[in-house]
């Protein structure tokens, strides 16, 4: 399992019109929307998907003007230990 946290940071009329890019999105939702433009995502990996593949699409929604990764978890290590 593999999740991830983004920061998006676009300008305050466009909201909406990221919050459906966002959406739009395998594994990706939306966690809080400030006023001033700020939004962070959650994205969870599923099958048929990576999530470095979702991440690429949070990039490229429309009116998105910077995304910074804020915490990664997997547990892909864990699971190798223990075999």
């Amino acid at each position: 399992m593999k999740i991830v946290s983004l920061v998006l940071k676009f300008l305050p009329e466009h909201t909406e019109a990221v919050r459906a890019g966002v959406a739009a999105v395998p594994g990706a939702s939306v966690a809080l929307t400030t006023d001033d433009g700020r939004m962070i995502v959650l994205i969870e990996d599923g099958d048929g998907y990576a999530v470095s593949d979702s991440i690429l699409q949070v990039h490229r929604v429309t009116h998105v003007l910077s995304v910074t990764l804020s915490y990664e978890f997997s547990d892909e290590a864990h699971a190798l230990e223990e075999a």
